[in-house]
């Protein structure tokens, strides 16, 4: 232990590798730990980048397959190259990390590969192979992220019984397909599959498809993956799941109570979810609690151990890439002695099936339920003439306003691409916007966006279009 850092990071995913480089631009001296060999985090090496890349080449797959002739482009023999599209898959993820690491060096922070714990205030080791090494530090940075969430009684194989990980990496289209959980990584994942030609069903333990989002939206999604060919079997327990040599034998049973069903399909793809990653990260060392659900708690991201914060999934707040980028360049700014800020009101999220759904902000049930009087403004993509042209009319523009303040509380939709335009509600939230402000702000015709204005019109009731 013969150098003091400022800040020594436990995790290279989005959370750690954003603090890292922050804490360098800002002169820190910075250490981050990863014990996966590679940096990026679940995000980057089995998540987010990697089911994207999936996500795109299997709609690039259907549309040659199925949907180019209607727009009178004729392509015959269309092949599925699974080991390319899985080649290419980790052709990103490969060249992603290694930009990370050129960013490590570049704002001179230290990587350093293995297994981070603390030891106590001050003190980080980090096991790697038979090594073990101690590192002094000023502040700790516990970015651990999380792990996938397993199911009681049935164990995941990563060929037959399949987490995240697995479904993206099989080496072959399965006939048959079972996801356990309708959440964002159980719609994604089967949809990539189901392009690629495996009959996929869903089972859910609620009566409704991805918790969370506006329940307007979650219907019209569940709608369109049902024309798409995706199965759902709502408001049913899985109870056991085991693997042979031919595929896996499930049984489920309504989660009310009934009567138990068997199912026979070649693979099961468990996606209910993730939990904290906090396991043997030493925490009882500095006298840091969890709770029951393996959360670690924090005051501005700080813990109940001097020196030491704490950022991302393993930490309250939604499970995503983007929170945690924010949480660790304002953590940073923290250490640094500046005002670190984030507005958890504004956290957008995308489910990236296609069509995509996108929100930020409120959902029509929750302010519902907190007494809040609003107003609604709708506009289906139906009447859009740029998803007219592109033949992406599935969808529409939804908005919430605050009947009192006229701020925007909410925006929510669903249609083609809806991912990359949500930054428009974000940005009109974040500086107080009202539906007036987005309605007179000038959109390019014909465009998709110009959707969120009309939406933004139909709040007082002046849409033009129909």
């Amino acid at each position: 232990m013969s150098e003091m850092y400022d800040v020594v990071i436990i995790g290279g995913g989005p959370g750690g590798y954003n603090c890292a480089i922050r804490a360098g631009q800002l002169g820190l001296k910075t250490a981050i730990i990863e014990a996966r060999g590679t940096l990026g985090g679940t995000c980057l090496n089995v998540g987010c980048i990697p089911s994207k890349a999936l996500l795109h080449a299997s709609e690039a797959f259907e549309s040659a397959s199925h949907h180019f002739k209607s727009l009178g482009v004729d392509v015959a023999g269309v092949k599925l190259n699974l080991p390319q599209m899985m080649a290419q898959k980790d052709e990103v993820v490969d060249g992603l990390t290694k930009g990370i690491e050129f960013l490590m060096k570049k704002n001179k922070v230290t990587y350093i590969k293995g297994f981070g714990r603390i030891i106590s205030k001050g003190k980080v080791a980090v096991d790697f192979e038979s090594a073990t090494t101690e590192l002094a530090t000023k502040n700790i940075v516990i970015a651990t992220g999380s792990e996938v969430m397993p199911l009681p009684n049935i164990v995941i194989d990563e060929e037959k019984i399949i987490s995240s990980t697995g479904a993206l990496k099989l080496g072959a289209v399965p006939k048959s397909m079972v996801v356990i959980g309708a959440g964002v990584i159980g719609l994604e994942l089967g949809s990539v599959w189901r392009r690629l030609g495996a009959e996929v069903t869903i089972i859910e333990f609620l009566d409704r498809i991805t918790p969370g989002i506006d329940g307007e939206i979650a219907k019209a999604l569940q709608r369109t993956l049902t024309k798409q060919g995706m199965k759902f079997e709502l408001g049913q327990k899985v109870t056991s799941a085991i693997a042979s040599k031919k595929g896996v034998t499930l049984t489920y049973e309504p989660a009310a109570g009934g009567d138990a069903k068997t199912f026979d399909t070649d693979v099961v793809l468990v996606a209910i979810g993730r939990r904290p990653f906090t396991s043997k990260l030493g925490l009882e060392n500095v006298g840091i609690e969890v709770d029951k659900r393996g959360f670690i708690a924090h005051n501005h991201w700080k813990t109940s151990a001097d020196g030491i914060w704490v950022i991302g999934d393993v930490t309250h707040g939604p499970m995503l890439a983007h929170k945690a980028e924010e949480e660790g360049l304002a953590v940073a700014e923290c250490i640094a002695g500046l005002a670190g800020h984030m507005d958890y009101d504004i956290i957008p999220a995308v489910v990236y099936t296609n069509p995509e759904v996108a929100a930020v902000g409120k959902t029509e049930e929750e302010l519902k339920a907190a007494g809040v009087e609003y107003k609604i403004g709708k506009f289906q993509f139906m009447a859009n003439s740029r998803a007219r042209t592109n033949h992406t009319t599935d969808g529409l523009v939804k908005i919430l306003e605050d009947k009192a303040t006229l701020k925007i509380l909410g925006v929510h939709m669903m249609g083609t691409g809806v991912g990359e335009m949500i930054g428009e509600a974000a940005l009109a939230m974040a500086f107080g916007a009202s539906a007036e402000d987005i309605a007179r702000t000038c959109h390019a015709h014909p465009t998709m966006s110009e959707a969120i204005k009309e939406a933004a019109k139909a709040v007082d009731g002046w849409v033009m279009q129909s």
